[in-house]
């Protein structure tokens, strides 16, 4: 019997195969819906910091206008049920799908600066979510603003959410730190119990016949997993965390490799935007298959044997590689390459 079992967070999971936050988790119907096609866990959807700054900026408006006016000419006054309070709606829907569903919840924190804010993470936790993953999404634009300076402020973000919650805590970044591999090492350093590599930054395009910025999302494909893939090879047994690989992951093959470069978990999101949810059992089912053929017992006996340190080429993870993809392509006559 292959035992799929794996633990993430501190969370015995059933299998590795975790959505990650989308719009698939934004209601209660579509995290049940995750966990009735198999998902052994379910990251939230992410409130944000903005959400939560704006509902504080549009209830102290609502509170303070008008204070000075005749008691008649209050009857413009909102009920507070009825504007929309997001972040009391997001805690509301982790108190609801803790208490429908029988797999974790981990809950989505989106935020890059110090303030009150953060104290949403001890209300995560206190509304039930298991643990909690903290998405960091900054793009520093300022030419004046200093790499030391972002990785302050990215180090203390994470102090800050670590100290106000006692449940586990992920933190979801991106890749472009001048070292990462330091970075890692000082956010586990900071509190972080896990690292989610990596999170994507939406690139806008640009519309040339209405001549605007727009946003674009694309999807993520099977090429988006190789920079993940590597950096969790090469920090596997070198920082102490759990490691999870959130790009690229399209079938059981992606998912496996994931696990052996040294994840806890893969997870998935843009597959199942496009091809359903019913892809969280295939994979699974693929896996299995793939373990059984080739002689696998369980998941943790694949987890980390092709890291750095224990594949026979170390290098292959570093400039060597780099240097033999260039030497491995040959060009026809014409000039155009060939393998």
């Amino acid at each position: 019997m292959i035992d799929l079992t794996t633990t993430y967070l501190g969370l015995e999971l059933k299998h590795p195969v975790v959505p990650s936050a989308s719009p698939l988790s934004e209601n209660l119907d579509g995290i049940k819906r995750l966990e009735d096609a198999g998902a052994a866990a379910v990251v939230m959807h992410s409130l944000y910091e903005e959400q939560i700054l704006g509902e504080s900026h549009l209830l102290d408006h609502y509170l303070t206008y008008g204070v000075n006016s005749f008691a008649e000419a209050l009857d413009y006054f909102p009920e507070m049920d009825s504007f929309d309070v997001g972040p009391e709606s997001y805690l509301e829907q982790i108190r609801q799908a803790k208490e429908a569903l029988d797999i974790p919840i981990i809950g989505s924190l989106n935020g890059v600066s110090t303030g009150g804010w953060i104290d949403y993470a001890c209300r995560i936790q206190e509304a039930g979510a298991d643990a909690l993953e903290l998405n960091i999404y900054y793009i520093p634009t300022d030419p004046a603003m200093t790499s030391a300076e972002v990785e302050r402020m990215y180090l203390d973000v994470v102090r800050d959410v670590k100290q106000s919650i006692s449940i586990p805590l992920a933190v979801k970044t991106g890749p472009f730190f001048s070292s990462f591999a330091n970075m890692a090492m000082r956010f586990q350093e900071a509190g972080a119990d896990g690292l989610v590599v990596f999170n994507r930054f939406f690139q806008p395009d640009i519309d040339l016949e209405r001549l605007e910025v727009v946003p674009n999302l694309v999807l993520s494909s099977e090429y988006d997993l190789r920079l993940p893939l590597r950096w969790v090879a090469v920090l596997y047994g070198k920082v102490p965390v759990d490691f999870a690989i959130t790009r690229g992951i399209d079938s059981h093959e992606q998912a496996i490799k994931a696990l052996m470069v040294g994840a806890k978990v893969a997870m998935v999101a843009s597959e199942l935007l496009r091809n359903g949810v019913g892809r969280i059992g295939e994979i699974v089912d693929g896996m299995t298959t793939w373990m059984e053929e080739h002689e696998y017992e369980s998941v943790r006996q694949m987890q980390g044997s092709m890291c750095q340190q224990n594949v026979a080429e170390p290098a292959a993870f570093e400039r060597a590689n780099y240097m033999k993809v260039l030497h491995s392509w040959r060009h026809d006559p014409t000039g155009r390459l060939i393998r």
